[in-house]
């Protein structure tokens, strides 16, 4: 039911669409930026990410269709499928192939941006592309989009309301990086001694750190196969195991909670057992994502595992040691798509440790900051979570704002 004095209209009856020009042009160094779908996000027009660039020459020749103005937007209409991008700047740029210039006419700019992130927009548009978010629009059904629009001045309350929120959600979001950076500036100076602690009489630890290669430092060892994958007995996702590979580690230094694959008691003599609280890092692929486990499992033989220390050791204090040490050395892994760090490459591995008094306190440190940025993140997802509910009920006439 359309709300009293909102009208049902087409996106055509409220804007102009204008197609790029669909032909490749010649790519060089420097130049104006070209805008492709795989470049377009909900927000503000990115002329900063985007690597292919042409000349002023191509540029004349491609836009001479059309003019932009602040306030436009661009939307994709393959790859990201109908998500679109409003220009907040004079800076010119080029319509790659597969996106549309969005011209508003009958309609507040940012009410339109904020509808078509609506619900039920981004389902018809799901419907119109094939129910793929990869596959493609046709030009003639965007211009087709049906929406429910209130009046001009209602719109530009319900945008202005929604702007409020996405500067809550991008000034959290800038908060979170910067919390990443001073996190790491942190981490690199605690973690080489550059910058002592105070011990608990107030004084800055003394004493050189010891330097210790990994293999004098702790016990390790990688997991082992069963390759769950083309054998069925040897997977039990009811009742099995919690089977850790690569992809179950974390960004946090935690795994996630549910594993991917979980074995059955038939694979369980083919593979290693791990308690909860060892530490473990990739090894593959996403190398050097390193976790302290929360429970029990069995693990791939893509995971190093750390069976035992050798010397007085913090796991937190190590855990963070290792992931600063991989940033490094996963640069220099062999392999090619899928590089892979090797024994001998861990045999060469050298870390420097001071006390255990000092390493507890550095952990305690980083522990903090990790719990600021979370803190951080879930506000953000809150933000996020309230301002589509808000969405819901404004774009759709259920909660009216007084003019």
């Amino acid at each position: 039911m359309v709300p009293s004095g909102w009208e049902t209209k087409s996106l055509d009856s409220v804007t102009k669409v204008i197609d790029c020009k669909h032909r490749t042009p010649k790519y060089v160094n420097e130049g104006v930026p070209l805008v492709s779908p795989g470049t377009i996000k909900w927000g503000a027009l990115d002329l900063i990410t985007p690597t292919k660039r042409v000349s002023t020459e191509e540029y004349s020749s491609l836009m001479d269709h059309c003019t932009v103005n602040v306030g436009d937007l661009v939307l994709s209409r393959n790859q990201s499928v109908g998500v679109a991008a409003f220009v907040e700047s004079d800076e010119p740029f080029v319509l790659g192939q597969d996106t549309v210039l969005v011209k508003p006419t009958e309609a507040d700019s940012r009410f339109l941006f904020y509808n078509l992130q609506s619900v039920e927009t981004q389902k018809t548009i799901f419907k119109l592309a094939g129910g793929s978010t990869f596959s493609r629009i046709n030009l003639g059904d965007i211009r087709k989009l049906k929406a429910i629009y209130p009046p001009l001045l209602e719109q530009r309350k319900i945008a202005q309301i929604l702007s409020t929120w996405d500067k809550a959600i991008s000034t959290t979001e800038r908060l979170i990086d910067n919390s990443k950076q001073q996190k790491k500036a942190l981490m690199q100076q605690l973690l080489t001694g550059k910058k002592r602690l105070l011990d608990d009489s107030g004084k800055p630890f003394e004493g050189e750190w010891e330097e210790i290669t990994l293999e004098k430092l702790a016990k390790y060892r990688r997991g082992s196969f069963p390759q769950p994958y083309g054998n069925p007995e040897w997977v039990d996702e009811v009742n099995g195991y919690p089977f850790i590979q690569v992809y179950d580690i974390d960004k946090n230094m935690k795994l996630k909670s549910d594993t991917k694959i979980k074995i059955s008691d038939a694979a369980i003599g083919k593979s290693v057992f791990i308690p909860k609280e060892t530490v473990i890092v990739s090894l593959q692929g996403s190398i050097g994502r390193v976790a302290i486990t929360q429970y029990d499992a069995y693990v791939d033989r893509t995971v190093l595992l750390f069976q035992e220390f050798i010397v007085p050791m913090d796991k937190v204090f190590f855990a963070f040691i290792m992931q600063e040490l991989f940033e490094i050395e996963k640069t220099k892994a062999p392999g090619g798509t899928i590089k892979t760090i090797t024994k001998e490459v861990l045999s060469n591995f050298k870390v420097h440790i001071p006390s255990i008094t000092e390493q507890q306190k550095i952990a305690s440190v980083l522990i903090n900051a990790d719990k600021e940025i979370e803190l951080l993140q879930q506000q953000l997802i809150d933000l996020k979570q309230e301002k589509k509910a808000l969405m819901q009920q404004l774009l759709t006439g259920k909660r009216r704002i007084k003019i």
